[in-house]
């Protein structure tokens, strides 16, 4: 479960982020919508604790994010809108690296290693150096990255950016899979990707969340039954 309480978080005098509030569990695919410059980054930022709220509390499972950091961080995984790889490692001495950071036993990284590969099709540049992927593919080693510990909470900023229309079926196949044992949030401009997997919606405008529904109430709110008209009748000045 995480939990988000009273969280603010300003940049002088621009409030990014103004007293959201939210609580999710287990088996839900959170998407996080807003226009540019809602404050969607800064809140995936401080849920990660790369960001240190001002005010207002994040647990997980209970575990407080300032005063537990190393327990809370232990159960989620970030993967930014520009993931940072080791360019001179290669995908497969990546993910083996990422598996010894978190600790994790060497048969359990050979089993969800090769399950990420397949799924990811990785197979044929798991040799090639992380710098000369092209886009998509190191989108795709950062999710094998970020899942290669099972995190029970995911955090995904643009995950389809770079993606082709065949890798997007498949990544969001893998994302529906893995969320029935935890909990996915997915930062998005994509109305399609929200309308495909999401089962829930948090819309935030000018650091406030100011909706928290589902893809299908979200429709409703307009005549023509569309999120993205929806979302622009909402957050239109």
């Amino acid at each position: 479960m995480l939990s988000v309480k009273n969280l603010s978080k300003s940049f002088g005098a621009h409030k990014a982020v103004d007293n959201i509030n939210f609580c999710l569990h287990k088996g839900e695919i959170v998407a996080l919508l807003g226009p540019n410059g809602a404050g969607k980054t800064t809140l995936l930022r401080l849920i990660s604790g790369y960001l240190i709220p001002d005010s207002g509390e994040i647990s997980v499972n209970h575990n407080d994010l300032l005063t537990q950091r190393i327990a809370a961080l232990n159960k989620m995984a970030y993967v930014p809108e520009n993931s940072s790889l080791y360019p001179e490692m290669s995908v497969l001495e990546y993910l083996n690296f990422i598996s010894r950071l978190r600790k994790i036993s060497q048969k359990y990284f050979s089993q969800n290693a090769k399950y990420l590969i397949q799924e990811l099709s990785l197979q044929n540049v798991l040799s090639q150096k992380t710098s000369n992927l092209s886009k998509g593919f190191r989108r795709r080693v950062a999710l094998a990255g970020a899942l290669i510990s099972s995190p029970e909470i995911l955090l995904l900023d643009e995950p389809t950016e770079g993606l082709d229309p065949n890798q997007k079926f498949s990544f969001r196949n893998l994302i529906k899979t893995y969320a029935k044992q935890s909990t996915v949030i997915i930062s998005t401009h994509v109305m399609e990707e929200v309308d495909a997997m999401a089962d829930r919606v948090l819309l935030i405008n000018k650091g406030k969340l100011i909706s928290d529904t589902n893809p299908s109430k979200l429709k409703k709110l307009t005549p023509v039954n569309d999120i993205e008209t929806a979302f622009r009748a909402i957050t239109s000045e």
